[in-house]
């Protein structure tokens, strides 16, 4: 049984998007469902009435952040992934940082030692593709350039 892909490799119907995602190197950078100033696009909040733990796939409010919780547990198990396009990419990417988050996460940490060690986690300058540390290098491009590096920290 292979590994699940991203849905995000098919062309979804995007009708309030009027651009092409961005790219970096040869990872997509999607919008996302956020309050936060990035340079991702950002998606429509979710209805109301909605969890944010429970997102329809086929809405219009699911991005890629949405995907790897879903996935995470599942391609974690699995040895070897196909990648089928940059979506991929991203959710391997995104797979990889749950796990160093979950990494730092102790079984006796309180709710608020566990967010106080997550956020330092984020704050700390972390390796991108191109980085000597980082782990995946065979299957991500470098950014071209300092600007496109601190894009994809961001």
């Amino acid at each position: 049984m292979p590994a699940y892909n991203s849905i995000f490799l098919q062309d979804r119907d995007w009708p309030f998007l009027t651009f092409k995602p961005l790219f970096k190197g040869n990872t997509a950078l999607p919008p996302l469902r956020t309050r936060t100033r990035g340079p991702a696009y950002t998606l429509p909040p979710l209805p109301s009435g909605t969890s944010d733990l429970d997102v329809d796939p086929d809405s219009e409010s699911y991005d890629p952040l949405d995907e790897v919780l879903s996935l995470f547990r599942a391609n974690t198990f699995f040895r070897n992934f196909e990648i089928k396009g940059p979506a991929d990419r991203l959710l391997i990417y995104g797979i990889l940082f749950v796990s160093e988050c979950l990494g730092k996460i102790k079984g006796n940490m309180s709710a608020k030692e566990a967010e106080k060690a997550l956020l330092n986690a984020a704050l700390d300058m972390f390796a991108i593709p191109g980085d000597a540390s980082f782990p995946l290098n065979q299957a991500f491009e470098a950014p071209r350039d300092r600007q496109d590096a601190e894009t994809l920290r961001q």
